[in-house]
């Protein structure tokens, strides 16, 4: 039988470079690792790859890193970017399975996995086998994640079972020997990791302290199989002994009073998090995807840990949510001498720029690192892109001055047998081919020949390389057909809404909204904010004519064509893909639109939101990314050409450089917009028409400024079934969050 950590390493294979120095004292908190590649293999091999030499397997694989720097520096907050598909997770999920040979065993590493919305793992964490915890409540499971509280209760049973029967005197002994069998197996999953990641001299070692413990766990396997009558009285009293010594060492680590500091942190972090008390116990198997994420979250941030990875931890939050999450991040340097090292990845460019102080840029398979957040980043690659570009051209020009004076010193001094225009020109010809690119090293000095430069090279310096930007994010909305007679696109009016009630007995239900009006014209930009629970998707139904109000009227332009972007569109999809495997985006698209579009203009509109060629026409949906599959389901929406687009939870599954594509083509769409998110950037940046300085200054000042100023935008607040405009936008619900998030801080 394969277990899941043996799985793991045949699909994901590491190879670094290792210290030959024996480090006593490691910090857990940081990481060294250079050399490291990163390789994912199918494992429909049953395994077989493994098997293989390192670079056979590497090559037949998806190479993730190549040849990179792992640096990861104590208490530090990092936040891993870089394009969707590019194998963010898998270096994440590399580190917490510690599948990088260099990580100490001893490194406590806790992980939040990115999870769908059905609350199921996109990838399985490597974990010997525990006792089910399905049946416990929230905050039982989040204690029991943060003490290992069901592993050691179960130890006590065993040893306390034994101890407390009086009929037999082999009990606590056939009891000390369970537990103790039940430990060694846990520590041979450990060493079979290692012996798999390890090559060399350390490789050996490794396999060799794996077949010694494996005889270990045989002859141990023999001695809990051992006659009543074999035992010795004298063995009997020595482990007798030993049982009851370790039964009061594992309920000294559930004593009550530890615990219930315990349960008090956990409360305070469910509280946070968003959870009422009501929820608190509750079983975890019956709550829904959001909220069993929320409750791994807060499990996982509960934990005593050296390096807290959080893949997306803000997916299925709502924006009280994430501003708690980012002060409680922030505190952590505060709250221990030790503090944890923070590395996540997120598509919110608020949440990483509150929380982190480093960003690690993946890139063809290199890391690289900058210290700052994303602003400073992107400024910091304008300004270096503006001032080597500045510095190419120059020297482009002189170079072909240069060049010019060479050619004319040879014609002249040939002509006059002149030997110092040959000379002048040969030692022209010298500094163009050697001396020419950067002018200044690293370092800040200028070049000295090849004093500055690893390894051998033919020039002196180092050429000009203006960084290139990564191949774009392109979204292209085709535009808004015109209507043919004006009026507005939807209108709510006195609108209230109440669910109806199961009998007729019962008392009413509270009104879910009450007397709202929203009116909708045609190049609107609306916002629609609120915390979870406030209404935002009945709102939506109503606005979608999926639900009828109970008081007020809906009306809608006649020949209104509206598209809906759902917030569990990415689900529906990857559902319809798991039941029909070999479904692709572009047989999907193709039956969608029953013949009205051809299969050019259909490939068209997938390659204009980012599913080109291949992609859209061979690759089954089930293969898609999270963010692919969001083009796919904006493509289902827009190949009717809707005059309104309603957007609820659209950035859920991207990455922060398709979300700013996306808001820029949302900005420049002549439709109208409806945006229901907890994006603060997305908000600010589509309906309040905020954007970058620099991007204000490179961009066309040819715009229609008559059609901008004409152009409604509002952002609303719904919260108590009542829609509120929001002055200031976004930052006004935001500002009003931090003071509740303070308070929740302090109780």
């Amino acid at each position: 039988m394969t277990t899941s950590i043996e799985e793991a390493a045949t699909t994901i294979l590491c190879t670094s470079k290792q210290t030959r120095f024996d480090i006593k004292n490691p910090v857990y908190q940081e990481l060294d690792v250079e050399g490291l590649h990163i390789t994912v293999t199918s494992n429909n091999s049953g395994g077989k790859v493994a098997s293989k030499g390192k670079g056979k397997a590497r090559s037949e694989g998806l190479e993730i890193l190549t040849n990179a720097s792992l640096k990861l520096k104590a208490g530090v907050h990092y936040a891993l970017i870089g394009r969707n598909g590019t194998g963010k997770s898998t270096i994440l999920k590399a580190v917490a399975q510690k599948l990088i040979p260099g990580i100490p065993l001893q490194t406590r590493i806790s992980i939040l996995q990115q999870t769908s919305s059905d609350g199921s793992d996109k990838t399985t964490e490597a974990k010997p086998p525990t006792t089910s915890s399905s049946n416990l409540s929230v905050l039982e499971y989040v204690i029991d994640k943060a003490t290992s509280r069901s592993e050691i209760q179960h130890e006590i049973d065993v040893l306390s079972k034994g101890i407390d029967t009086p009929d037999s005197a082999l009990a606590p002994v056939r009891a000390l020997r369970q537990v103790q069998h039940e430990r060694m197996k846990k520590e041979l999953f450990e060493l079979d990791k290692d012996a798999r990641l390890r090559s060399g001299t350390r490789g050996m070692a490794a396999r060799k302290a794996l077949i010694a413990f494996e005889k270990k766990i045989a002859e141990f396997t023999e001695k809990l199989q051992q006659n009543d009558e074999d035992i010795s009285e004298e063995t009997v009293q020595e482990e007798t002994q030993s049982a009851s010594d370790l039964l009061a060492e594992l309920q000294s680590q559930l004593e009550p009073a530890r615990i219930a500091d315990i349960e008090i942190k956990a409360r305070s972090i469910l509280s946070g998090l968003g959870f009422p008390k009501t929820h608190l116990e509750k079983p975890v198997s019956t709550l829904s995807g959001g909220w069993q994420m929320r409750t791994n979250l807060a499990g996982v941030l509960l934990q005593p840990t050296d390096i807290l990875i959080l893949d997306e931890p803000t997916n299925f939050l709502d924006l009280l949510g994430i501003i708690w999450l980012q002060k409680f991040l922030t505190q952590l340097s505060e709250s221990s001498s030790n503090p944890p090292t923070v590395v996540l990845v997120s598509h919110d460019r608020d949440f990483i720029n509150a929380v982190c102080q480093e960003l690690i840029i993946l890139r063809d398979q290199e890391l690289t690192y900058f210290k700052g957040d994303l602003t400073s980043y992107d400024s910091s690659i304008r300004d270096k892109k503006l001032y080597l570009g500045r510095m190419r051209d120059a020297q482009e020009k002189q170079k072909a001055h240069m060049q010019q004076t060479i050619q004319q010193n040879i014609k002249q001094g040939k002509a006059a047998g002149d030997e110092n225009k040959l000379r002048q020109a040969k030692s022209r010809q010298k500094k163009l081919d050697n001396r020419m690119g950067m002018e200044k090293s690293a370092t800040g000095g200028r070049f000295k020949l090849n004093r500055d430069l690893e390894g051998f090279h033919l020039t002196a310096r180092a050429g000009i390389d203006v960084p290139v930007d990564e191949r774009g994010v392109s979204i292209t909305l085709p535009d808004a057909p015109d209507l043919r007679f004006p009026g507005p696109l939807v209108s709510l009016e006195k609108v209230t809404f109440k669910y109806p009630t199961s009998k007729k007995s019962a008392p009413p239900a509270p009104a879910v909204l009450q007397d709202v009006d929203l009116t909708i014209h045609m190049g609107d930009r609306i916002g629609i904010v609120g915390l979870n629970g406030s209404g935002k998707s009945t709102l939506i139904k109503l606005l979608t004519d999926t639900t009828k109000p109970t008081k007020g009227t809906a009306t809608r332009h006649p020949r209104l064509r509206m598209g809906y972007y759902s917030q569990h569109a990415v689900e529906d999809l990857q559902a319809l893909g798991r039941s029909t495997p070999n479904l692709t985006a572009l047989a999907l698209l193709t039956q969608d639109v029953s013949a009205e579009l051809d299969e050019g203009e259909l490939r068209g509109l997938l390659g204009s939101l980012g599913l080109p060629g291949r992609t859209a026409s061979d690759v089954p949906i089930t293969k898609l990314s999270g963010g692919q599959l969001v083009r796919l389901a904006l493509a289902r929406l827009l190949w009717k050409c809707p005059q309104l687009l309603v957007l609820d939870e659209i950035t859920t599954h991207l990455e922060f450089h398709t979300v700013t594509a996306l808001a820029d083509a949302l900005g420049a769409w002549n439709g109208a917009v409806l945006i229901v998110s907890h994006d603060r950037f997305l908000i600010r940046r589509v309906i309040q028409n905020e954007k970058d300085r620099e991007a204000d200054e490179e961009g066309d000042e040819s715009e229609d400024d008559e059609a901008e100023e004409a152009r409604r935008r509002v952002v609303y607040l719904l919260k108590g079934g009542a829609l509120k405009v929001l002055e200031r936008g976004v930052v006004q619900f935001e500002e009003s969050l931090e003071k509740r998030v303070e308070k929740l801080m302090l109780s």
